[in-house]
């Protein structure tokens, strides 16, 4: 009859870490419930961490689908302002010709659609008249001295400027007012 010991049957490697797990063993005493205990509490702790990292994951990806979702149309639109400027440009040259009514009519309706076309699109031009000068929206490109309104108000709009939700696609190109030197 065979004494066969199961250690016998495992790798060399293996029953090196058999004898040191025996001689710890008999070292200490282990409880085996507690041993279970721990490494189902180091396995839980685990999950929950893989599972937070996952939960995070997915609402970055929402977020920045949504976001994708949202500015979608801002080079569309950062794109057609060139032809709105030179639209506004043609109205404001052709508006001092009284012989050219019917054409500044037309082209007026022409910017008026592309500027719908924008407003459905998410568009919202920059209300920079008259407003405090706000370097988030407006780009000065001038000063002008003034007493008609306070130091950095915006005394005249050169190109308006568009944003979509919260980010700006162009600021405002404004002259703005200081005080006036004597």
């Amino acid at each position: 009859m065979s004494t066969e010991n199961p250690e016998n049957n495992l790798p060399p490697e293996e029953l090196d870490q058999v004898d040191e797990a025996a001689d710890v063993g008999s070292e200490e005493s282990v409880d085996p419930i507690a041993a279970l205990e721990q490494e189902r509490d180091q396995f839980r702790d685990q999950f929950l961490r893989t599972a937070a990292e996952m939960d995070n994951f997915r609402k970055r990806v929402n977020r920045e689908r949504e976001d994708d979702r949202k500015y979608s149309n801002f080079g569309l639109i950062s794109d057609l302002l060139p032809a709105i400027d030179n639209l506004q440009r043609a109205i404001d040259v052709v508006s001092s010709d009284e012989s050219a009514a019917s054409v500044l009519q037309g082209v007026e309706m022409v910017l008026k659609q592309f500027e719908e076309i924008l407003i459905r699109n998410g568009a919202e031009f920059i209300d920079a008249q008259g407003q405090p000068f706000d370097p988030n929206l407006h780009e000065a490109l001038q000063q002008r001295p003034t007493e008609e309104v306070p130091p950095m108000t915006v005394v005249e709009v050169l190109e308006r400027g568009v944003k979509i939700h919260d980010r700006v696609i162009r600021p405002s190109k404004v002259i703005v007012s200081t005080e006036p030197t004597d």
